[in-house]
């Protein structure tokens, strides 16, 4: 296929590897079977291989490597990187591959479950691509009764087109020009987090704080009871602020600023640190960190900070009905 029709071409599936009783990990039925995606170029070509090192709980069926594998390849419009899924979730190999090899396009299988209101995938990827500094060629499985859902061509400077339906299992093909190099790119800006965090004004702490869990995590919410303000909420060593103005208000909708600073330990584990602007589910402060969909409230402005201790910030704006913000922000 990917001779005949002069193209790259990625597959993901299973790929299994023989191994004998002197290598102490082997399995007992004398395999390693491993999730692999494969990319072949435009000579039909294999180029890479990648074996995936951040299993998921289900993927019991597979195999780890011992180490991550950091999987790189050249073409004429710049490096490419590759990795699979939950992946994207870690450092390595993730985020090793850009700051340590300097890849410019990340090829990104996946079988991504949707949950909101941070993980959605076309949010949250669309958000990678804009904190790393790369394209993130995303392609999900789509499997509505799973909640795997959301592909994109994803870039950091420019808006792209991407796929969301939960509606039927009809998928759509998606084609986009981007830059070679978005890093190199002259509408390319990347934001400095670390000297931003420090140069961020305090807003007042507000009297509406409580506490609520957004999947299994302890936020500090503080519920917004005015149509504009500048607010603070902590938690931890981790201080969200967040200026805003309300176009309108719609009747029977609470909003809340949220601050979470911990470690996550469902569905696998790794260190957080989130601030967040959501709608509550209802008018129930119990319900807030809970999914919702829609929205009526518009808001004419937001800007929403935080002293992070990390520079790798994925800056997420999801809007009603699962909509990507129409415009870079």
């Amino acid at each position: 296929m990917a001779k005949h029709n002069s193209i790259y071409v990625v597959a993901n599936f299973g790929d299994k590897k023989l191994c004998n009783t002197s290598d102490s990990g082997c399995p007992d039925d004398g395999q390693y079977n491993y999730n692999t995606a494969v990319v072949y170029d435009s000579q039909g070509k294999l180029v890479a291989r990648y074996h995936k090192y951040n299993l998921f709980l289900g993927e019991k069926q597979f195999n780890a490597p011992n180490e991550p594998e950091l999987v790189t390849f050249e073409t004429p419009f710049g490096k490419f990187g590759i990795f699979i899924c939950f992946d994207l979730l870690f450092y390595n190999p993730a985020v090793a591959l850009v700051v340590e090899h300097n890849v410019d396009t990340i090829l990104f299988p996946t079988a991504w479950m949707n949950l909101l209101p941070h993980l959605t995938a076309v949010e949250f990827h669309s958000a990678w691509a804009m904190g790393m500094g790369v394209n993130l060629l995303s392609s999900n499985t789509h499997n509505t009764s799973m909640r795997m859902t959301g592909s994109g061509i994803f870039s950091p400077d420019k808006i792209v087109p991407y796929f969301y339906n939960m509606k039927n299992e009809e998928g759509k093909l998606l084609i986009s020009e981007l830059s070679s190099h978005p890093r190199k790119s002259e509408t390319y800006s990347p934001t400095k987090w670390n000297l931003h965090a420090s140069m961020i004004q305090n807003y007042p702490p507000g009297s509406n704080v409580f506490n609520g869990y957004l999947f299994s995590d302890n936020y500090t919410f503080m519920e917004l009871t005015d149509l504009q303000g500048k607010y603070t909420v902590c938690q931890n060593q981790l201080c969200c602020h967040l200026k805003f103005k309300m176009a309108d208000k719609h009747e029977g909708e609470i909003y809340v600023l949220g601050v979470f600073d911990g470690l996550h330990v469902v569905e696998g584990e790794y260190y957080l640190q989130v601030c967040t602007l959501l709608k509550c589910q209802s008018t129930d402060i119990a319900s807030c960190g809970e999914s919702v969909e829609e929205a009526s409230t518009r808001f004419e402005s937001f800007s929403l900070s935080g002293n992070f201790s990390t520079s790798y910030v994925f800056p997420e704006v999801l809007l009603t009905q699962i909509n990507l913000a129409p415009e870079l922000f």
